[in-house]
């Protein structure tokens, strides 16, 4: 039996949320988890938000360990912020399609072939990428940072095609995209959109910006996770499309209960295709084996960390308090 794998005998029978919250104390750790992760890992979390967010809060605490429900290259950022405390992530195997997209290699390769271009980023990407660019983004401040580059300097956008496309139409400014995309967000069928449309009249979609423009058209609100959580509790409907990884659904229930919120569908209108199958790969039992054994450990080498952290630093520059942090910033759910 595979224990990490959440089958081992030695889990059976054992309370993972008591047990959890033993070794959170006993570690000093503070656990994070995106808003795609599973309803009982949010719950149970320190800290829900976006992948910057996250690593930022768990930057400014005392903490010794980060247990980061997310993906690979969200745990790296952790590190790439938080040097000297221990990171792990419950599952390596979760990855990203935009990370898996830009290799380092080929990236560095299309750099060398465009030598007046800058690399403006954005943040789904591996550490090695991150130290290959000048400027890292996320969705909610790459406009503020686009605003900041002078009209006349050429940029490579990467790794996400859809929203360097949504940025490029949004202001004008022609970029060189990087042809990524996030297999969540491709997976949204135009078709079931509108069909879900006519079920619902006058309800509003909220959609990030990783969707791919047929998607985008038919939006409301277009905005970063915590945006669309922003959204989702001005509107004055009682009724939201959501066209993103589902899970974030469990927060807007959790704050306003009244309302109903409908994840957009995908090609055959029911599938589980827009679940992300990477953050999936988070369990429970991982988190708890990720506490007690603090493995698997993200480790960067120090002088890669650095470059890394330049195009991290530059970001913030640019974009000031606004950073990462959306519309609303982390949701502090432990000891609610």
């Amino acid at each position: 039996m595979d224990a990490r794998n959440g089958i081992g005998g030695s889990l059976t029978g054992l309370d993972l949320r008591a047990e959890i919250d033993r070794l959170r104390k006993e570690r000093n750790a503070v656990i994070l988890a995106h808003y795609y992760q599973k309803p009982e890992i949010q719950d149970i979390a320190d800290f829900v938000g976006d992948s910057l967010d996250l690593s930022r809060k768990a930057q400014a605490t005392d903490a010794d360990v980060i247990a980061f429900c997310g993906v690979k290259f969200m745990a790296e950022t952790a590190k790439i912020l938080s040097p000297d405390k221990i990171v792990v992530l419950p599952d390596l195997k979760a990855g990203c399609s935009l990370e898996d997209s830009c290799p380092p290699d080929k990236f560095a390769a299309f750099r060398a072939a465009h030598p007046d271009h800058i690399a403006l980023t954005y943040i789904n990407c591996s550490t090695e990428v991150k130290a290959l660019s000048d400027v890292i983004v996320t969705s909610s401040s790459a406009e503020k940072i686009l605003a900041q580059i002078p009209p006349e300097q050429k940029i490579i956008f990467g790794p996400d095609k859809n929203l360097g496309g949504y940025l490029a139409r949004k202001t004008g400014r022609e970029m060189l995209l990087w042809p990524g995309v996030c297999i969540v967000h491709e997976a949204f069928s135009e078709t079931e959109l509108l069909k879900l449309q006519l079920e619902h009249p006058g309800a509003p979609i909220a959609a990030h910006p990783e969707c791919p423009p047929y998607i985008l058209d038919h939006a409301d609100y277009v905005g970063s996770t915590s945006g669309i959580l922003a959204f989702a509790a001005a509107m004055p409907g009682d009724t939201l499309i959501v066209a993103t990884e589902p899970h974030i659904i469990h927060q807007m229930e959790k704050a306003d209960p009244s309302k109903r919120f409908i994840g957009a569908p995908g090609a055959d209108g029911n599938c589980n295709c827009n679940i992300c199958p990477y953050m999936a790969l988070n369990t429970m039992e991982k988190l708890y084996l990720a506490l007690r054994d603090l493995e698997p450990r993200i480790e960067i080498e120090e002088g890669l960390r650095l470059e890394a952290k330049k195009s991290l630093d530059a970001m913030m520059r640019m974009a000031g308090a606004t950073v990462g942090q959306g519309d609303l910033g982390p949701v502090r759910v432990s000891g609610d």
